[in-house]
């Protein structure tokens, strides 16, 4: 019997650095990559809006759509979900999007063919309950961790802006989750 795997998106499997950085770019004529984003407050610190609020007014539309549609997945991770699914996993994909982008995000979802059946936009991603979560963001990690690291696994997907976090994994890439989730299937069977 497979396992629920919460995945998050932006971040894990949407390059959201890339496509906001790639965005401003273009429309604000600078030179900002991905590889500067180090915290998860870069948006303030590498632009010129003055609040979050301001980058998000910003962030919600592009041509139509918001940032939200047009970014890229990173490498492996649309074959690695597809992986986990063949194995029988359900790939439980629980993301917090303002309400603005739902649709974009459905859309994405649905372009890229991510094998899911079932689909959160929630802050409250601990309330989904998962055997294996995967999330890049510092509080999510935290407070899933908080609700959730007695009764299933939580992995951090290490990233630049984020710090380890007590009762979580740390996971540096694809390879490293999957095999992750194959040592808590064998765990299980055995």
């Amino acid at each position: 019997m497979g396992l629920r795997l919460g995945i998050d998106l932006d971040g894990v499997v949407a390059d959201f650095n890339r496509g906001w950085t790639r965005a401003y770019n273009v429309g604000f004529d600078a030179q900002l990559v991905p590889e500067m984003v180090t915290t998860w407050d870069s948006p303030l610190e590498l632009t010129h809006f003055p609040d979050m609020a301001a980058f998000w007014g910003w962030a919600r539309d592009h041509g139509g759509h918001s940032v939200f549609r047009h970014l890229e997945p990173y490498p492996s991770a649309l074959d690695s979900l597809r992986t986990l699914d063949d194995l029988g996993h359900d790939i439980v994909i629980i993301t917090a999007k303002p309400d603005w982008a739902i649709h974009d995000t459905l859309q994405w979802l649905a372009e890229h063919r991510i094998p899911t059946r079932e689909i959160h936009i929630t802050e409250a991603k601990h309330a989904v309950t998962c055997d294996v979560y995967l999330d890049d963001s510092p509080d999510q990690v935290t407070r899933i961790a908080a609700a959730r690291s007695e009764t299933a696994i939580v992995c951090r997907f290490v990233r630049a802006w984020n710090d380890p976090v007590t009762g979580a994994v740390d996971v540096h890439d694809w390879a490293e989750f999957r095999r992750t989730v194959a040592e808590l299937e064998q765990t299980r069977v055995a």
